[in-house]
């Protein structure tokens, strides 16, 4: 479902519309969206991205333009999550404070791998498959791990010859 209040640029693509669920985000000219997809309200994406198959991108994030996120990435915007108040009330938005997360332009985001809210990936940074993001990454950093950890440091333009590297490997 696409609600209403969704904010979308020139040119997104969403192939199976009715198998996502967006409301009150924006989501910038160009970006693709895949099946299984759910973008919350104040969730910001930016131009020419694309959001991967069963990804959740929660209230508080902002995603610079040209970021790739890959399937199943999750993000969270609780950083001490809980059902009920100490009174066994049920916990409601007042009850809890939303942390802000924010992916800089050109990151790419590996599957499965989680983001805690508060943190700032970088510009450039590569998240590796299944990665835990507790703090925040340097632009141009790669990580990987639990929680993820700084392997090395490479610019977008040294990322895209590695991966044409592997490709001509493979075919």
């Amino acid at each position: 479902m696409i609600s209403d209040n969704v904010v979308l640029g020139e040119g997104v693509a969403i192939p199976q519309p009715q198998l996502v669920n967006l409301y009150g985000c924006t989501v910038g000219d160009n970006t693709k969206i895949g099946a299984f997809v759910e973008i919350q309200s104040d969730a910001v994406i930016g131009k020419n991205c694309k959001i991967s198959s069963h990804s959740f991108i929660c209230s508080g994030v902002t995603i610079g333009d040209g970021v790739f996120v890959g399937h199943g990435v999750m993000f969270i915007n609780d950083l001490f999550p809980q059902a009920v108040n100490a009174d066994d009330s049920m916990r409601g938005p007042q009850d809890w404070t939303l942390v802000p997360t924010m992916v800089e332009s050109r990151a790419a985001i590996g599957t499965n791998a989680t983001i805690l809210g508060g943190v700032r990936i970088g510009e450039g940074a590569l998240i590796g498959a299944g990665a835990v993001v507790v703090s925040d990454v340097p632009p141009g950093a790669i990580v990987a791990g639990v929680p993820a950890r700084v392997l090395r440091y490479a610019t977008t333009a040294q990322l895209q010859a590695d991966a044409d590297d592997r490709l001509s490997e493979v075919g």
